[in-house]
This record gives C-alpha cells, structure tokens and sequence, in this order.
C-alpha cells in the first residue's frame, strides 16, 4: 500500500506510460529482423516472454493506480466558494464552463455593426450588408467574468486539492 497525492499519482502514471511506450517500441523493432539471402542475419536481442510481462505488469500498476484516481475524484468533496463538489464534478464543470467561455469571448469580440465581406462570385456594384449583434455585449462581457471566475475558483481549489490531499493506492 502506498499513500500518494493525485498530483503525484499523475506524474506515476505518466513515469509508467513512458515506460510502456519503451517496451512497446522495443517489441515493435526487435520482434523481427530482416536478412538478405547471402548474408550472416543479426538476430536483435528479444524474449516475447519478458516483454509481454513487463507490459501486463506496467498495465496492471496503471490500471490500480487509475482506478484509484476515479475513487478518489468520485468520493473526495472540496469546498469550491460557497458549494461543496467532487473532483469529478469540478473537472465536469470545468469542461463544460470552458466551452461556454469559448463562445462568450467569440460574442465579446463582436463589433455591433460589421459589415458583410462581399465574395468574388458577387457582382461589384452590390448593395452592402451588414451583420448586427442581437444581444446586449456589456452582458456578454459581465457572464464572460463570471465565467472566468468560477473556472479560476474551480481550478484553484483542484489545485490544492490535488497537492495536498493523499489517499491510498495497492501498489
């Protein structure tokens, strides 16, 4: 049993998936080997036993340590302002508050009145068109802020969250 920080545990996993890649590698380069009919073959060094292990054995430390990750991110509750939530629904929220922040800056950006590109296919004497906002943009630019901050109080609280709080892995 080993007491770890999600933080750290991330850093593990990607310390095993590194490794991983290694093995898959060498497997992948030394599994075979090519020989010309008049030549003596170089047969690279390769045991499929051991290579087949040491990955079972990195799959199975990732997948623990994984699985101890979503337990965690599922039961753990953190204050975040005036509501308590679960990691898992913070990084939920998270996602989901970022696209929204997306297509608030898109809708801050917006001139109140642009005018429409006219297209080659258009004929030169056209009567220009303009495109006008159908919203209120100092609304927009007030729900962009709060956007914002609820994902810096979301991300600040995962932060000391996943730095400071240790839980328990069966590796």
């Amino acid at each position: 049993m080993q007491t770890m920080t999600s933080a750290y545990a991330n850093k593990m996993l990607r310390s095993l998936e590194e490794d991983k890649a290694f093995w898959v590698n060498k497997e992948a380069t030394s599994s075979t080997y090519i020989v010309a009919n008049n030549e003596e073959p170089v047969v690279p060094e390769y045991d499929y036993a051991e290579v087949a292990a040491t990955i079972a054995e990195i799959d199975e430390k990732i997948a623990i340590i994984k699985h101890a990750l979503n337990v965690t991110n599922a039961t753990a509750r953190v204050q975040v302002g005036d509501v308590e939530m679960s990691i898992d629904t913070i990084l939920i929220k998270m996602a989901q508050l970022n696209k929204r922040k997306y297509v608030l800056d898109v809708m801050r950006k917006q001139l109140p009145k642009a005018r429409v590109e006219q297209h080659a296919y258009m004929s030169r004497n056209s009567v220009p068109e303009y495109k006008y906002i159908n919203y209120d943009l100092e609304l927009i630019k007030k729900e962009y802020e709060s956007v914002s901050v609820k994902i810096m109080e979301m991300q600040m609280a995962l932060d000391k969250y996943n730095q400071t709080v240790q839980f328990e892995v069966d590796i």
